[in-house]
């Protein structure tokens, strides 16, 4: 094989690895055994970029609800029902790991906000 076929074969597989990593971070039509389960308690709900909501888990992280506030929840409503208090968490498996997108927000057995068509 010469030089420049090598290196075609490289680019190519370059390129081929960087268009998987990009598609396999895109989230379309979650569903609940796509996802992992988490159980936090929310310390702090703020404004995210592009009309995000962010849930904060104190020190050790944060999730967000993609477009939150163009979906009709209210960040003054949202601090009256799960601020301070334990909530479940259903999050994207992702290529390599798990999202910080929350495709499903629920507080004991009442389901604040899913993305789940099937629900």
């Amino acid at each position: 094989m010469t030089k420049r076929k090598l290196y075609l074969a490289l680019a190519l597989s370059i390129i081929f690895i960087i268009c998987l990593s990009l598609f396999s971070c895109v989230i379309q039509n979650p569903q609940p055994e796509e996802c992992d389960i988490v159980t936090i308690k929310i310390t702090k709900i703020t404004e995210g970029s592009s009309y995000d909501i962010v849930f904060n888990k104190g020190d050790l992280g944060s999730f967000y609800i993609n477009r939150g506030l163009e979906n009709g929840l209210n960040l003054d409503s949202l601090n009256a029902k799960v601020l301070n208090k334990t909530v479940t968490l259903h999050l994207p498996k992702l290529f390599y790991g798990t999202s910080k997108h929350i495709a499903q927000l629920a507080i004991d057995d009442e389901i604040i906000f899913t993305e789940f068509s099937s629900l």
